[in-house]
């Protein structure tokens, strides 16, 4: 990803308009919470109309995920760069550290949306409908390195067990602020690694 967004599963900034109304959303949702916060209130403090705020997101619930459509494609361009001959497993570690690397100036920023994403009852079905597109994302991954379908049993099961790793990493993450994300990651990728070796042989 040439671009550098923070948003779910990716610590990136916001590069885009749609990525600072989304950021505006984010503080206020975690000021005032989720369910207190209007459609108007994000609109009034981005100095836009509320018309304009649903041409860039279609619900209060989007806002939270940002620029969701583009971190997927950043996830692919990684796992495509990603040379054939490196074992499945240890790619998909290389694709979540570097995805979900977090620059220092926007570590607070990232923290407060993946708590809310993580922790906010009312964004919990939301989050599911946006984890199957990630994990399509790595089952498609999958499916190219193991010659099977994308849909089938065994790319779908290395992508949840993919999301696992991630979601387990931020949840330590979020409780203990001085945790290092990238080691949670790291770790608990030994576990996919020792799971989906067996695939590569």
């Amino acid at each position: 990803m040439t671009a550098k967004r923070s948003g779910p599963l990716g610590g990136r900034p916001a590069a885009t308009t749609r990525g600072r109304l989304s950021d505006v959303a984010v503080d206020l949702f975690a000021t005032h919470g989720f369910d207190e916060t209007s459609i108007d209130d994000i609109a009034s403090a981005a100095g836009i109309a509320r018309r304009t705020l649903f041409r860039y997101y279609p619900s209060k619930n989007s806002l939270a995920w940002g620029e969701f459509a583009d971190h997927l494609d950043g996830l692919r361009a990684l796992l495509a760069e990603i040379p054939t001959e490196v074992p499945l497993g240890e790619s998909l570690r290389q694709a979540l550290i570097d995805f979900n690397e977090v620059p220092d100036d926007v570590v607070e920023q990232h923290r407060r949306r993946m708590s809310l994403l993580l922790r906010v009852p009312a964004l919990q079905a939301h989050s599911m409908i946006m984890y199957a597109d990630w994990r399509q994302v790595i089952a498609e991954h999958c499916a190219a390195r193991l010659s099977l379908p994308a849909d089938g049993h065994l790319p779908q099961t290395v992508a949840w067990m993919t999301l696992g790793v991630a979601l387990s990493a931020y949840d330590q993450w979020l409780a203990d602020p001085a945790s290092d994300l990238t080691e949670l990651l790291r770790a608990g990728s030994e576990t996919l690694i020792d799971g989906v070796g067996a695939l590569d042989r």
